[in-house]
């Protein structure tokens, strides 16, 4: 299956029930007035578009349709799609991974699936055959270690772990003097996910970024912030603290499988300019998909 038929079919969900209206305003067009902009902009902040997105997107289509005098609905989609990609395209959809090693950080708070994310990306870049090492540096949540194990054996990467309630810098500590020892390609670190407004949290990934800067000087890193889709604006709260605190370099945009509203992109684009690296669209090992901004706006316009 391509890439974007996964896409389009782990958005299949939310197209019929958030935004199963955009396909019926389309369909029905019968021309371009006030009801049919104040329904589509409503639709787009039902989708979690973002109400200040969604209203300068609806009027950039109205000049459009304007100028060039559209006459059917999906003039009016493709306009749209347009309009959107452009919106969404920030910075570049790929990781910066040329170093030996190369360093991933994964950060976002507790249950947004971030270890599943993490033995995702291991598995990606073990089928491209390039040495995973995995360093298990949420020591805070019960088992969190554990569930890393499991997918570090699902996906074929080594895993550097420590006991519950170990320093986390300790662990990321351990995990750079394995990757160098033993030639990894890139080396994947956990981190914890408490709260995203609480400080001690924010302390412990500066510390693990001054770890990081001191025992691997030079190397690619990104910094993954991985968010629910399922929790709409207050996802690009997080999105904003963490950027702040941790110098995010990029997102990762989960469960898009089920009723997520997947305009979330939008907003998290226009207020941050961060981009939107890999998206989750199933609970299979493969189920991560790099973000294609034009493929996931028509996706979402289906």
């Amino acid at each position: 299956m391509g890439l974007f038929e996964k896409l389009k079919q782990g958005l299949t969900k939310t197209a019929r029930t958030t935004t199963a209206r955009l396909g019926g305003l389309f369909a029905s067009f019968t021309g371009a007035n006030e009801a049919f902009y104040e329904e589509l902009e409503e639709t787009l902040i039902l989708a979690d578009v973002g109400a200040g997105s969604a209203a300068s997107a609806v009027d950039e289509l109205r000049e459009l349709a304007k100028q060039r005098g559209f006459r059917t609905g999906e003039e009016m989609r493709s306009a749209l799609a347009d309009i959107l990609t452009e919106r969404i395209t920030v910075g570049d959809t790929a990781l910066k991974l040329s170093t030996v090693p190369s360093v991933i950080l994964v950060v976002g708070v507790n249950g947004v699936g971030k270890t599943t994310t993490i033995g995702k990306l291991a598995a990606l870049y073990k089928a491209e055959g390039r040495r995973v090492l995995l360093a298990a540096g949420d020591t805070f949540r019960a088992a969190a270690a554990e569930q890393l194990a499991i997918w570090a054996e699902r996906s074929g990467a080594e895993i550097v772990r420590h006991g519950e309630g170990s320093d986390p810098a300790s662990v990321i500590f351990d995990g750079c003097s394995a990757a160098k020892a033993r030639r990894s390609d890139i080396i994947i670190c956990d981190t914890a996910g408490r709260l995203h407004n609480k400080s001690n949290l924010m302390n412990e990934l500066a510390k693990i970024g001054r770890v990081l800067d001191r025992e691997l000087p030079g190397a690619d890193r990104e910094t993954l912030l991985v968010i629910d889709a399922t929790t709409g604006q207050n996802g690009l709260i997080q999105a904003k603290q963490f950027k702040e605190f941790a110098g995010v370099t990029g997102i990762v945009l989960t469960k898009l499988d089920g009723t997520a509203k997947g305009g979330i992109v939008a907003a998290i684009a226009a207020e941050l300019g961060v981009p939107v690296k890999f998206i989750g669209v199933g609970e299979g090992i493969d189920d991560l998909v790099p973000f294609d901004p034009r493929g996931f706006a028509e996706a979402l316009l289906q």
